[in-house]
Parts: C-alpha cells; sequence; structure tokens
C-alpha cells in the first residue's frame, strides 16, 4: 500500500527524494515528505478506496506518521479515540494511529488489527517510534551509521545514502546457504537490520531501544473436533471479510487445499464471479492445473491460466533486485508472473500462505514426528540398516521426493535417522539447502557458528511428543514465513503496484491456531487433518481427499536447458577463486555430480546463482539508481 523512509540526525531534502524513488513501485499515486531539524520522513503512497497523502500528523503536529499498511479495526478505533475527544482530519484508516499513540503510547500497537510497518516523529520527545505488524507482512529495515538513524521499507531505499558501506556479514551468508534467505534480524549487508515481527523500535539521543509487544504461545486445549472446526470457520471468514474493500479483487489459486478453502469463502461473500490466477510448468510432475480448474469451476470464477517455460527463470535478476537480498525462493517467479498478469484486472491479490504453518502442512513436519514416535526406541545400527537398505519406492511412501533428490537425497534421509536425538540438526538434515558439512567444504570464510546448536538453543527446548509440532511451526512462523514466503508476496506484488492480502496470517486466526492440539493437525498419515475436515462440506471431495503435492517449480530442468551454460560461465574456476568466497573444488563436484543428484544440485546452484547475481547488482555495481542497465549487466 505503500513505501516509508526516513532520517533521524541530519534533514537532506535531496537525498530523502531518492530514497522516496528508488520505492515509487510501492506507491505510484502520490509522494509526501516532512522535514524538521534533524529528521525527514517521506512516503510513496497507493490509493485503493480512499486517497491518503501522508505523512499524516496529529491535532496539533507535534506527531508525524509515515505507515504502509492497513488497519483492519479502524472504524472501532477511531470511534473510541473520538469519544476520548480526539479530531480526524481524514478518512484514512491509518490515521488512527497518530492518536493511538497519544493515548498509549508505544503500546498503541498492541490496539491494531492489521498489517503493517510504521514509523512516528514524536517532537515533543524528539524520539523516533517504528513498528512491524505481528507475522512480518510488511518489510521495514533501518541501519546506524555514527549519530544517523535510517529506516524504509526496502533496502535500496537505505542505500541512496553514500556512507553506508556495502558489505557481505558472513554469518549472514551461512544463514542463506543453509535456509535459501536470511532470517531476521540480520540481512545479507552488514549493519543493516530487519525490524522483527511483532516488535516496535525507539530511536532517541543516539539509543536504539527494541521491544517484543507480540508474541504467539502454544497452549492447546481439549475441545472437541466440532468447535475446532466451527471456530476455524468463524475466523478464517472474519478475517477474509475484513480485509475485502470496494476494488477489484483476485485469487492466486494454486488447486491446493489452502487456495481452494480461500477462493471459496471469498466467492460466497462477493456477489460477482471472482477473478482467480494460476499457473502451470508444463511438467506433469509439478502440474496443479487441472485441481485449480476443479475450484474455478466449482464456484464459477473468472479463471485466467498460463504455462511459464524455462526461459523465465532469465527473470532471475529482476527478482533479485526487487528483493534487495538474495532470497533463493524459486517459488517468487510464478509469484512475479501472477502479479504482472492480475495488474490489469484487480489491485489486491489474495493469497493463502499461512495454511501449512497453522494447521500442519509440511511434509518434513510429518517425517520428524513420525520417525520420533516409531524409531525412538531402535539403536543406530538397526537405523543406519533401514536407512540403506528400504527401497525407493518405499522410502517415497514416507519421506517423499527422497528418490527425486537423488543419491544426494538418500544420504541426506540417513543423516536425518541417524541424527534423530539432535532435534537441530535432525531438522536441517532435511530441510537445508547445503547442510553443514557442505557448507564448510564450499565456504573459504568459516564463521565457527553451529546453526544447529543456534536453533536447539533457541527454538527446539524441552521437546517431547506432545509439543514437536507446535516447536517447528513457532520456528518456520519466526523465519521463513517473514523473511522468505511473506517477503516473496510483498516485493513481487509491490513491484507492480498491487497489495498482497493473506488471510490465514491474521494474528487472532493464529493465536487460535496455537490452542488446537496437535494431534488434530497431524494424524497418522494425513496433514491438515482439522482443515480438510472443515473443508469436506464446502470443496470437492478430489480437492480434499488429494495428498498434498508439494508445490515444485522446474528448477532442475530449467538449469539443465537454459542456464546451464551460464552458471558454468559465471561459475568458472577463475571467477570463482577471483570472488573469494566459495572454494572451487565444491563447485567443480556439483558440476561432476550434478547427473546423478539433479533435484537436489539443482537447488544448491539456484542458490549460488542467486547470491553472485545479487552481488553484482548490489555489491559490484557503483549505481543503484538505474536497475535496469544493472540487469543487462548482471547476466553478461
Amino acid at each position: 500500500m505503500c513505501g516509508i523512509c526516513g532520517i533521524v540526525g541530519f534533514d537532506d531534502r535531496t537525498l530523502l527524494k531518492r530514497m522516496c524513488n528508488v520505492i515509487y513501485h510501492r506507491g505510484p499515486d502520490d509522494s509526501g515528505i516532512f522535514l524538521d531539524r534533524n529528521i525527514c520522513m517521506g512516503a510513496q503512497s497507493l490509493f485503493l478506496t480512499r486517497k491518503i497523502r501522508q505523512p499524516i500528523r496529529n491535532e496539533d503536529g507535534s506527531l508525524w506518521l509515515v505507515c504502509d499498511g492497513t488497519i483492519y479495526n479502524f472504524q472501532e478505533l477511531v470511534r473510541y479515540l473520538e469519544s476520548r475527544g480526539h479530531e480526524f482530519y481524514t478518512n484514512s484508516d491509518i490515521e488512527v494511529i497518530v492518536h493511538l499513540y497519544e493515548e498509549f503510547g508505544n503500546f498503541c500497537v498492541k490496539k491494531i488489527r492489521g498489517t503493517f510497518a510504521f514509523g512516528i516523529w514524536d517532537g515533543t520527545k524528539k524520539k523516533l517510534f517504528l513498528a512491524r505488524d505481528r507475522i512480518g507482512v510488511k518489510p521495514l529495515y533501518y541501519v546506524i551509521i555514527g549519530n544517523n538513524f535510517l529506516f524504509a521499507s526496502e533496502i535500496k531505499s537505505l542505500l541512496q545514502y553514500d556512507e553506508i558501506k556495502r558489505e557481505i556479514d558472513t554469518r549472514a551468508l551461512h544463514y542463506f546457504l543453509t535456509f535459501r534467505y536470511v532470517p531476521g534480524p540480520r540481512t545479507m549487508f552488514k549493519g543493516i537490520k530487519k525490524l522483527q515481527p511483532g516488535h516496535n523500535l525507539t530511536y532517541k539521543k543516539g539509543k536504539v531501544k527494541i521491544s517484543k509487544y507480540w508474541d504467539l504461545s502454544y497452549s492447546p486445549i481439549k475441545e472437541s473436533e466440532k468447535y475446532y472446526i466451527e471456530r476455524l470457520q468463524e475466523l478464517i471468514k472474519e478475517s477474509i471479510e475484513i480485509r475485502l474493500r470496494n476494488v477489484p479483487i483476485a485469487v492466486y489459486l494454486s488447486g491446493g487445499l489452502d487456495s481452494s478453502y480461500v477462493t471459496g469463502v471469498i466467492s460466497n461473500l462477493v456477489d460477482e464471479p471472482i477473478k482467480t490466477f494460476s499457473v502451470g510448468f508444463g511438467v506433469e510432475r509439478f502440474d496443479e492445473l487441472k485441481y485449480a480448474k476443479v475450484i474455478a469451476n466449482h464456484f464459477n470464477t473468472d479463471h485466467h491460466e498460463f504455462i511459464i517455460e524455462s526461459d523465465a527463470a532469465r527473470l532471475l535478476p529482476e527478482i533479485i533486485w526487487r528483493f534487495d537480498e538474495p532470497i533463493a525462493d524459486p517459488a517468487a517467479i510464478p509469484t512475479y508472473f501472477i502479479s504482472k498478469e492480475a495488474k490489469n484486472h484487480a489491485k489486491i491479490i489474495f493469497g493463502a500462505e499461512g495454511g501449512d504453518e497453522l494447521f500442519g502442512g509440511y511434509e518434513h513436519w510429518k517425517i520428524m514426528l513420525m520417525s520420533r514416535k516409531y524409531l525412538k526406541f531402535v539403536p543406530k545400527e538397526a537405523i543406519f540398516w533401514f536407512a540403506n537398505k528400504l527401497p525407493k519406492f518405499l522410502l517415497d511412501k514416507f519421506f517423499m521426493y527422497s528418490s527425486v533428490l537423488g543419491e544426494e537425497g538418500m544420504r541426506r534421509f540417513s543423516d536425518y535417522l541417524l541424527s534423530m536425538s539432535n532435534i537441530g540438526k535432525s531438522y536441517l538434515s532435511i530441510i537445508s539447502i547445503f547442510d553443514e558439512k557442505e557448507r564448510n567444504e564450499l565456504c573459504i570464510n568459516k564463521t565457527g557458528f553451529k546453526i544447529a546448536k543456534n536453533l536447539n538453543d533457541n527454538y527446539f527446548k524441552n521437546i517431547d511428543s506432545n509439543n514437536l509440532l507446535n516447536h517447528l511451526s513457532l520456528f518456520e512462523i519466526k523465519t521463513q514465513m517473514p523473511d522468505d514466503l511473506a517477503m516473496k508476496w510483498d516485493k513481487m506484488l509491490m513491484t507492480f503496484s498491487l497489495e498482497p492480502e493473506l488471510p490465514l496470517l491474521d494474528h487472532k486466526l493464529m493465536e487460535f491456531s496455537a490452542t488446537i492440539p496437535s494431534s488434530f493437525k497431524i494424524r497418522g498419515l494425513t496433514e491438515k487433518y482439522i482443515f480438510r475436515k472443515l473443508m469436506s462440506s464446502f470443496i470437492p471431495k478430489e480437492i480434499v481427499k488429494r495428498k498434498k503435492q508439494r508445490f515444485f517449480v522446474p528448477i532442475d530442468s530449467w538449469i539443465e536447458k537454459d542456464l546451464w551454460d551460464i552458471i558454468c560461465q559465471i561459475f568458472s574456476e577463475q571467477n570463482v577463486r577471483s570472488r573469494g568466497y566459495f572454494k572451487w573444488n565444491y563447485i567443480s563436484h556439483i558440476f561432476q555430480n550434478f547427473g546423478k543428484s539433479k533435484l537436489y544440485y539443482s537447488r544448491q546452484l539456484w542458490n549460488l546463482l542467486t547470491f553472485e547475481l545479487w552481488h553484482r547488482i548490489f555489491i559490484d555495481s557503483d549505481n543503484l539508481r538505474r536497475p535496469q542497465s544493472i540487469l543487462k549487466r548482471a547476466l553478461l
């Protein structure tokens, strides 16, 4: 809905304008700035249902606000604030924030139901107050340079300040190689931080104070299946209703459970057929278009679908420019394509991110639950034999895509079974792009930092069979959700000035999901048990009962058909050695063994390619204000 930026420590209209201009795509309808002594803030605004001129002030002009986001409960807040004597000069939902701040100070965020990233300058206290929504749907970055503090919706806005050194955070690089994204508060840039979801920040007299105002707490309660179904139906419907506005909307319909249900609920709430968009890849093992068509026909949507060809991978530099950071999620490409197609049909795109985290939908969670339940008393020697002797077709029943990942996928599964007593290590053996051994073989600069130990110390303490699923869910909600999945939605849609709406990430819905026992989420071999139950009378049975199909982008065939020569050129021995981050021996190992484990090594090559292109665009280049010329050079 907006792009925001600001500077505390000096006021520089020219710099502020540059910071706004580079995020123009986030809000092309209006540009506004506030300047005072040693403070300036700017906003690029996108008008959806009403014209909102930013920055916004309070009654006496002592408070100034820039905000990217939407406040869903603003009408009830307006009524309350007016009863307290506050006067509103706009019909904007975000104006409530300055008045809430007058009433409650830093605790104002607790009153808000919405997705947001905002900054308030308190002229009386000479204090900057920043806050980010509970789940991290909206991004917010900051950096401290000497006595100066800068913040923005995107890193490229911060980088307009020439005093910021564009250097790599080595530990962040190791995180990226593991997860394909950098978990907050770090970014790949040394010194540039993300404000974490559910946190606020105060900057005053050169000092930063960060506080957590919200956290997700798992406290399962014993209720009937009927209770959970009815309450979930109510909360999901409510979450969607408050996000519907009087503008054209569309839904990203993948054909999976989550997007099918969101499509159905919206269809029942509006009068006209909604627009739905789906993508395929022309590869049968990855194709869900037939399932999307079933839902589109069932709810009579205005359905659009298209096939993404292998040459779409050449969009990677453009996508990296939009991300600011290296995020090696191939699903960004279909999200980009859908956004580009939908921009002529809608202003808001609904997605279904969050269903797996809320209702127990990930395959690796099921693997960890089952193996700990059935193999915890089996001697390691027997487990090793089991891992190496189990036929591939049986292994695929237990560990989806193991045989597709080839020899290295089988090795990873063996590593997982042998490390089950160490939750962090076993988790990483399943999900990491480069495991610890591979990172040590790849990276020249070793940090000595153990990612598995960090996970155990911070996320996986005091685990038993009853709460393992909760710990896994919480970890991914705090890391993958804001730093990969939600980031993908924000950055790809805002490229085309579209507003993302993710109703399954509503914090009230998430808080309720945290009260549902694990046995209602994953039951035996059935993931999303309770969610399937609530869908059963509403969604066609062939969708409800179908086995979960992970959303895969065919990067293995893209690399083989369209990118192989480019990758070999980019990662030549001379280039790898001169770059100085990675060892040639491991890169050479990938090239030599690619045919044995294509999908496995494709994921690693995609990570490395993403990092290299990001480096050329953001570190090597002297000019960050002309992205097109940078992008053209990136693949030379």
